[in-house]
């Protein structure tokens, strides 16, 4: 019986798609351990998006010029690639919104200002960015609903045996989860969430944010009513995200922003709405952006999601291993098989911004601060952690550069 090795993820080859690391520092190419607040990107995007801007661009949908038309089929070609990644059942599902944090904001406002009131429970998580909190909390205010959360064990794990209790407060009508902690890079069980929120009529909504990048995203799989994406983290352009939506949802939502474009028919007495997705969709979008999210996801596919997250996986492992050497430093969450390509530490006796800007003098990237986690931060006792994450261009040298780096940093206390 013979075996079929999985192929693997070519990091130096990759490395050349990326002008940046052409850029030598002192005679060294950055190591950029910074990806999960943006990742860099290919020329393959770059040259997709000025290919567009100089010989496809017009507005889309309106003009039926051909110029208008091959605009127009960019941007809903970009709309059924995201389709494809995700696995919606319709394109229709598929809003283009100008970030993952903008996703989100259009379900709390368009699903949660109809639905929530007193007695109604929201339910988030102590490991949501705050894009997936504080418009959940906002919301539950404003509709007078309870906000509550589900807590966090020593591993930065969810405490799923605190969902009895939960349920006893009132009725649950939202759970709002990452699938892919930012900061700890813990790996939620979203489908248990999912199947838990549906038994307590409530809708799930997932921040896949971290995850869609680094591993594979099926909405249908996750159980979930609602999943949020970001261009910018998988090697697309900033300035667009995607939200996919149950179409039965979707259509009973009110509009979150209004003008050209989500209108069906405007007159002094009452105007009607676009059907979806365009519903959702006022103004001019990000025609460009979403050609080049569309381009991103093609780079990542042909890398494939599975080779991405088995990378991400050695050099975690890797860097945990190594740190764990380290006696004066604390890494914070689980296990590496239970986590994605992201490691947070501290650096005993030394605030996580002098760590970081320590390293960048060894022309190391790092984050460092809260990372839009504050209530995290408190559950771990911190005010801040240092970030490495990875992505499909990080290589092992980086991991040796960030310990060669971090033992200078110890060596400053001296």
């Amino acid at each position: 019986m013979t075996s079929t090795a999985l192929p693997a993820l070519d990091a130096h080859r990759l490395r050349a798609d990326f002008a940046v690391f052409e850029d030598l520092v002192d005679g060294r190419p950055v190591a950029f351990l910074d990806s999960a607040a943006s990742t860099q990107k290919p020329r393959q995007v770059l040259d997709r998006m000025r290919t567009f801007y100089e010989h496809e661009y017009a507005n889309v949908h309106r003009g039926v010029y051909r110029l208008a038309e091959r605009a127009t089929e960019g941007f809903e070609g970009a709309r059924r690639t995201v389709a494809a990644l995700l696995n919606a059942p319709s394109e229709k599902e598929i809003v283009f919104t100008r970030s993952a944090t903008e996703a989100i904001n259009l379900v709390a406002y368009a699903w949660g200002l109809d639905n929530l009131g007193p007695g109604d429970v929201v339910v988030i998580t102590e490991l949501e960015h705050h894009a997936n909190f504080v418009p959940w909390q906002y919301i539950a205010h404003r509709t007078g609903a309870s906000f509550r959360n589900i807590p966090i064990d020593d591993l930065g794990e969810l405490q799923l045996d605190s969902l009895d209790s939960l349920a006893r407060e009132g009725n649950v009508k939202v759970v709002a989860n990452n699938l892919v902690s930012n900061t700890l890079g813990t790996i939620n069980p979203v489908e248990t969430l999912a199947a838990w929120a549906h038994e307590q009529g409530a809708i799930m909504v997932v921040d896949a944010a971290q995850a869609a990048p680094h591993r594979r995203v099926d909405v249908q799989a996750l159980g979930a009513d609602f999943v949020a994406i970001s261009s910018h983290k998988l090697c697309g352009p900033s300035g667009i995200g995607a939200l996919w939506g149950k179409r039965e949802l979707l259509e009973a939502m009110s509009p979150f922003n209004l003008g050209g474009e989500m209108i069906r028919s405007v007159a002094l007495e009452r105007t009607t709405f676009n059907e979806l997705p365009y519903k959702f969709e006022a103004g001019t979008p990000a025609i460009a952006e979403a050609v080049g999210f569309g381009a991103a996801i093609d780079y990542i596919s042909e890398i494939g999601l599975e080779a991405i997250e088995r990378h991400e996986h050695a050099l975690v492992g890797e860097t945990m291993a190594r740190l764990d050497e380290l006696p004066w430093v604390r890494v914070f969450g689980p296990p590496p098989d239970r986590r994605a390509g992201i490691v947070s530490f501290d650096v005993e006796g030394i605030h996580p911004h002098d760590v970081a800007q320590i390293l960048d003098w060894e022309g190391v990237a790092v984050r460092a601060g809260h990372h839009c986690t504050q209530p995290l931060m408190t559950r771990l006792g911190v005010s801040a952690t240092t970030r490495a994450s990875f992505y499909v261009y990080s290589i092992p040298e980086e991991i040796e550069r960030l310990l060669a780096g971090l033992h200078k940093v110890k060596a400053s206390l001296g």
